[in-house]
């Protein structure tokens, strides 16, 4: 199961991990965030221990929404060291897969 991730413990959980984690932005009445959850709790599951999988609501996390320019969802950010290192708009396992493989 991800992470559930809000404005109050990403910093703890994000940018002082010492694991790459990939963040999934969405908000619950979007369409294409509801047919990839399956998939990001599996990648939870199929990372433990090599990286973080969060997920955080946009409208219920405006702050990092905000910092990050989140302006479609699903968004996904990917974190290591503390750092953004990349950003994926869209919903597609395999390329989301393939970048947190690039960072793990």
């Amino acid at each position: 199961m991800a992470i559930k991730i809000s404005d109050s413990n990403f910093e703890e959980i994000v940018l002082k991990s010492e694991l790459p984690v990939m963040v999934d932005i969405f908000t619950e009445w979007c369409g294409p965030c509801r047919a990839i959850a399956p998939y990001i709790d599996q990648m939870a599951t199929e990372y433990d221990g090599k990286a973080v999988i969060g997920k955080m609501d946009a409208e219920n996390s405006p702050d990092v929404a905000a910092k990050y320019g989140i302006t479609s969802v699903p968004t996904f950010l990917f974190f290591k060291g503390g750092e953004l290192v990349d950003k994926e708009i869209g919903a597609n396992k395999a390329v989301l897969v393939a970048k947190l493989n690039a960072l793990v």
